[in-house]
């Protein structure tokens, strides 16, 4: 079983940057690839961003540009470093592991407590 656990978010204005850290424990050599969701108040759960062992990366059109994932696969941690913040990025962020079908992402692994992002205009 992998656990993750989410950190790294907070309170910033729009315009800033924050980077968030997800620690995978348990069996990290099952995991392929890994991905950030994140789910604004009162909206759906939304892929932002994932990465495969092998560097593919894909991102949700809305963050483009702004957000980059990456990952240490000496420390097991995958991290979001996230850049012009908008108040529409305001959610909280889940890490999740798993795969990439193609190119489309897929989670395997229980959702962690996220982190709560907020952005203030």
């Amino acid at each position: 079983q992998v656990q993750v656990m989410e950190s790294g978010g907070g309170s910033v204005q729009a315009g800033e940057s924050l980077t968030l850290s997800c620690g995978i424990s348990g069996k990290v050599f099952s995991a392929n690839a890994a991905g950030w969701y994140r789910q604004p108040p009162g909206k759906q759960r939304e892929l932002v961003a994932a990465i495969s062992a092998g560097g593919r990366k894909t991102y949700a059109d809305s963050v483009k540009g702004r957000f980059t994932i990456s990952g240490d696969n000496a420390k097991n941690t995958v991290y979001l470093q996230m850049n012009s913040l908008k108040p529409d990025d305001t959610a909280v962020y889940y890490c999740t592991v798993g795969g990439f079908q193609g190119t489309i992402y897929y989670p395997n692994s229980r959702w962690g407590q996220g982190t709560q992002v907020t952005v203030s205009s």
